[in-house]
């Protein structure tokens, strides 16, 4: 059975978020120079020229067959470039440049890719007919997986630039300059009481598989930390020798930061005595008031020296969406849609800004800055919500990662895009992953 095509404005106007999506990956290919196509500035993930396949691959391997019933042009390349790897997960990918197409080859794929699907994706949305779409998932479904799929390589995309050497890439005007005063480290009491997770099936927004079923968890009092850990804070855990004292490193992140020499930030770099913190394009004295961006392992660790933890998934809910008056916000600011003075998200820059910059953006209790300006760790291990089911177009996406290696993260980056500030996003990585742009507050329960 075929069901009918969806609003031909809504369509549309995916289109027009598609287009836009292609453009923030396209700057990002923009900042490589040309010698450095073929690097792996990650050694745990692809060479960048994958990615200069892969997103355009990806829409086509997505659409052709399930929208516009298109034959192949280039199956080997369709296949070459369809799905990326698990950072931290199977051993480290050890292929040779010489073992990619050339750049010029890859170009004219997607090139090519963008063509069929701008005309053939243009033709089903003028066409009054029904579109072949099975009734399993809609055009405006699949046309929402494809934007936001490429909005969340413009974030990966940028973290695996980050660590590419200066030299390596072609410098862009930094973000808009903010500066805030020091704010003073404390913790806010969020008192007991219910958080949703989770989308109902019945809204008809779009959200990817593991953001189902809602639920609701019942959350005891606690108190959290107003602002993300800082730089300057996390300063005196290494001053303390924090990365020394085995007590506080679970025996799998002991082995981790011992076999591979881990004794700082991915983000600092220190130079004779003094400490430096390697922006997108530029090595600066590290910001003490900017939040720390660490992998699981070590916001643990930092935790557990405090004698607290890392919230759960819930407790961070509630302290971001939960309301005095019992009601539940859509943001921790409220109902308004993410703006600039809300926090630092949106591809606004390059860089955090000072914790506490955006005081509009607290939540009912207070907290503040929990959208944007770098995700947050949670101590919830990444599972299925009751009633979970994987999209049936794109099985493995959730579902290969409910393996109790991967963490849930919340909130958002400088580079998170506004679709995603949604209350029900979850990201997740594994906990020895050091170069996403994730920080942390602590809890006491």
């Amino acid at each position: 059975m075929l069901v009918a095509q969806d609003g031909l404005e809504v369509r549309q106007e995916l289109l027009q978020r598609l287009t836009e999506a292609r453009g923030r990956t396209d700057e990002l290919f923009d900042i490589v120079r040309a010698e450095a196509i073929y690097d792996r500035p990650i050694p745990e993930r692809h060479r960048i020229v994958f990615y200069l396949g892969h997103l355009e691959a990806f829409d086509w391997n997505l659409m052709r067959e399930r929208v516009l019933g298109a034959k192949a042009f280039y199956p080997e390349f369709d296949k070459l470039f369809n799905f990326g790897i698990d950072p931290v997960g199977g051993g480290l990918p050890s292929d040779q440049p010489e073992a990619w197409p050339a750049v010029a080859e890859v170009r004219k794929y997607a090139g090519r890719v963008r063509e069929n699907l701008d005309a053939g994706l243009g033709a089903v949305l003028s066409s009054e007919s029904k579109s072949g779409v099975s009734e399993e998932f809609s055009t405006r479904q699949l046309l929402n997986v494809a934007v936001e799929h490429r909005l969340m390589h413009a974030e990966t995309l940028t973290y695996m630039l980050h660590q590419l050497p200066l030299d390596r890439k072609i410098s862009k005007v930094r973000g808009l300059e903010l500066v805030s005063g020091r704010v003073e480290p404390k913790m806010v009491e969020i008192p007991a009481g219910p958080a949703t997770l989770g989308l109902s099936r019945a809204d008809t927004a779009f959200g990817w598989d593991n953001e189902y079923e809602v639920n609701t968890a019942s959350v005891p009092a606690f108190a959290i930390d107003q602002y993300k850990v800082t730089n300057g804070r996390y300063l005196e855990f290494i001053a303390a020798g924090g990365y020394d004292n085995r007590d506080l490193w679970s025996d799998a992140d002991w082995n981790w930061k011992t076999e591979n020499g881990i004794s700082h930030p991915a983000f600092w770099k220190r130079v004779n005595r003094e400490w430096y913190y390697r922006t997108m394009f530029d090595e600066v004295p590290l910001p003490l008031e900017w939040p720390v961006y660490v992998s699981h392992a070590e916001a643990s660790a930092y935790a557990r020296w405090l004698g607290q933890s890392l919230p759960s998934e819930a407790q961070w809910h509630r302290a971001a969406y939960g309301g005095r008056e019992g009601a539940e916000r859509s943001y921790p600011w409220g109902v308004e849609t993410p703006g600039a003075k809300l926090g630092n998200f949106d591809f606004q820059r390059w860089d955090p800004t000072p914790v506490g910059a955006f005081p509009a953006g607290k939540s009912d209790f207070g907290v503040a800055e929990l959208l944007g300006n770098g995700w947050e760790w949670t101590s919830s291990l990444f599972e299925p919500f009751p009633g979970f089911e994987p999209f049936s177009f794109y099985r493995g996406y959730s579902a290969d990662f409910f393996d109790g290696k991967h963490f849930v993260m919340k909130g958002g980056s400088s580079r998170t895009a506004a679709c995603m500030l949604r209350r029900s996003f979850r990201n997740w990585f594994q906990p020895h992953y050091q170069y996403v742009y994730a920080g942390f507050r602590c809890v006491t329960n």
